[in-house]
């Protein structure tokens, strides 16, 4: 893996090492890969949701020519979630992604506005989400929630 981050994280050294249910997530996660839409960047992104009720919601970043109204395939996975159940908790949301012109050297990050929208997640059910990071030919990470990557968030507690 890359340089290391300046972050609270654990390094994943064997997928087979972790849960059936988080395994079959990651791999749920790369599925997704060769489902996302991405002909003007070509990167590819796969993320998957495990809810508490054991159901994967499955998301992949869709482009389009008119930036930026695109969207990222962690949002989409996690919208699936909220439109299929009302009262959740998040097991565990894995994100990968793929360059075909360029090796990644670290795991995928999710963008500033998705790390929003997983902060918003977390609110909702009053627990952090942890996160499986990834990128296709790159290492593993485990991140236990968004604080690590969005601190000093924005959050309703601002509006009111």
């Amino acid at each position: 893996m890359g340089t290391p981050f300046d972050f609270e994280y654990e390094e994943i050294l064997a997928l087979d090492t972790l849960d059936q249910d988080i395994q079959e997530l990651i791999q749920k996660a790369e599925l997704q890969l060769d489902l996302a839409y991405a002909p003007y960047s070509e990167f590819y992104v796969g993320a998957a949701v495990l809810s508490d009720s054991g159901t994967i919601y499955p998301g992949c970043n869709q482009e389009n020519a008119s930036y930026p109204i695109g969207l990222c395939a962690e949002s989409v996975a996690l919208y699936n979630l909220g439109s299929y159940e009302k009262a959740f908790k998040i097991k565990a949301l894995a994100i990968t992604a793929h360059n075909p012109h360029k090796a990644l050297s670290s795991p995928c990050m999710p963008c500033g506005s998705c790390r929003q929208v997983i902060q918003e997640f977390e609110m909702r059910q009053n627990h952090p989400i942890t996160m499986y990071l990834s990128a296709k030919n790159v290492g593993t990470i485990k991140v236990e929630g968004i604080r690590h990557l969005l601190p000093n968030s924005f959050s309703k507690d601002d509006l009111f």
